[in-house]
């Protein structure tokens, strides 16, 4: 697996998606403020959340999903709780 999707917690409590080849030294440029003006803003960060792909493609694709996604949903993931994870993602209906 080449490439590892990303979950950080900021300082403010807000939550940063990202992708990365080399996830230990994502990290560490995120908390040198290096890697993204969101995190240079608003770290330190905490890794809460990786998961491998192998191919950029997918990791980039899986990004994008999990960016879209509700803090619940998210939280769900970073847990491992699959059963919130699927109620979370059930749309709710007027």
């Amino acid at each position: 697996m080449n490439y590892q999707v990303y979950i950080l917690l900021c300082r403010n409590g807000a939550y940063y998606v990202g992708y990365t080849r080399d996830l230990k030294q994502r990290v560490l440029l995120h908390n040198q403020g290096r890697a993204a003006a969101y995190t240079r803003q608003h770290g330190p960060v905490e890794l809460l959340y990786s998961e491998p792909h192998p191919t950029e493609k997918s990791a980039r694709t899986r990004e994008r999903q999990i960016k879209k996604w509700t803090r619940l949903k998210k939280e769900a993931l970073i847990n491992g709780d699959i059963d919130q994870l699927h109620k979370a993602s059930k749309r709710k209906h007027p």
